[in-house]
């Protein structure tokens, strides 16, 4: 198979709501999805594979800011065109700074939901989160109302955050192909297939990463509880883990 039959996305759309719907952490649902999506498109199972490969071998996200680096600030608009400032974020506690594919990518709006389901939890301790997606402002604001995410979804056109962070990665030919019933081209502005690896980065009041979660693989995520963990630590001081 080549391409997603509109059959096969009525199963893949069936799957993504069991996954969502079913108890367990946020890397179980990814992975249920994961499972059921290789049964239903084989073909991009495989292909997301190779690429996973391609990117370990070429040491993907590695050279990404690491605990004790300072993370580089940023001023990019929200889902309404406001601008928004890391200085100005971490003027009220540490913040986790979370990349995403996408409203399109069923593991980022799995990830979205469940940082959601535990912000009560996030701003207890003080902490905040910002999202960040290199699509338009349409669909920033499609995939903060499908979420009911009440934090700001920023807009990183052409990746250029992404890419100063060594995060942005080229998804290759086949994946192109194999994603062609997505409007990447509408959803980013360009048709140049260029997407962050997804990441979090947890980065104090100082301004410098505390923790953070880097995987070429999007269909693993920080799980939440290690994420409260490291906000919990970045609030005390603490350095956590890579």
């Amino acid at each position: 198979m080549t391409s997603l039959s509109p059959a096969d996305a009525e199963q893949l759309r069936l799957a993504f709501q069991r996954c969502r719907d079913m108890d367990g952490t946020l890397n179980d649902q990814l992975r249920a999805y994961a499972d059921a999506s290789r049964k239903v498109f084989p073909a991009y199972g495989e292909a997301v594979d190779r690429l996973v490969a391609r990117l370990n071998g070429n040491g993907g996200g590695e050279t990404a800011p690491r605990p004790g680096d300072a993370m580089p600030p940023f001023m990019l608009p929200d889902e309404s065109g406001r601008l928004v400032a890391l200085n100005a974020l971490l003027e009220s506690g540490p913040v986790a700074v979370m990349f995403f594919r996408g409203h399109w990518c069923p593991y980022c709006r799995l990830n979205v939901r469940a940082v959601v389901q535990a912000l009560a939890r996030i701003k207890a301790i003080g902490a905040q989160v910002v999202a960040i997606v290199p699509e338009t402002q349409e669909y920033t604001r499609q995939l903060k109302s499908d979420a009911g995410a009440p934090f700001p979804i920023l807009t990183d056109l052409d990746n250029g955050y992404a890419l100063s962070l060594n995060l942005a990665i080229w998804l290759g030919a086949e994946i192109q192909h194999l994603l062609s019933y997505q409007d990447m081209a509408k959803f980013h502005g360009n048709d140049g297939w260029v997407l962050p690896i997804p990441a979090v980065f947890v980065v104090g009041r100082d301004g410098l990463v505390k923790a953070r979660f880097v995987d070429p693989d999007f269909r693993k995520r920080m799980e939440i509880d290690d994420l409260l963990a490291a906000l919990e630590d970045a609030r005390r001081g603490k350095l956590s883990f890579a």
